[in-house]
């Protein structure tokens, strides 16, 4: 249903070095790069923005959350493994979420901004 999402930060460049390593596990690409924001296209054609607030300091939400659907366990694994290497927090390690018939293999990061990401599979 959604085709676009975008999350606020307070460093710019630091944000890039995240999210260049975690669009290439995802087959992204950058496609948009201003001194404001920077934008990832997915192989769908999904775009993820991040940049600095037009108003104001860049916060976290309290309750927000974007996810990134990937195709395997692996991804999800890889994802969350390289956000914490990159500086991010955990917000759940990988693993099965849910009843055994959703199929929901997913882990929970945030970025360096604090903002709340996942990686959702339904691949066994």
């Amino acid at each position: 249903m959604l085709n676009i999402g975008r999350y606020g930060t307070r460093d710019l460049e630091k944000a890039k070095v995240f999210y260049d390593a975690i669009a290439g596990i995802l087959g992204a690409s950058r496609v948009t790069d201003t001194p404001r924001v920077v934008g990832y296209r997915g192989p769908e054609g999904g775009m993820f923005l991040v940049g600095t607030p037009f108003e104001g300091e860049a916060t976290a939400g309290n309750g927000t959350q974007l996810g990134f659907q990937v195709a395997s366990r692996d991804i999800v694994d890889a994802l969350h493994t390289k956000a914490l290497e990159l500086g991010g927090k955990s917000e759940g390690a990988p693993g099965e979420r849910g009843p055994e018939d959703y199929r929901f293999y997913a882990c929970y990061f945030r970025d360096l901004d604090g903002n709340k990401l996942n990686a959702i599979t339904t691949a066994k």
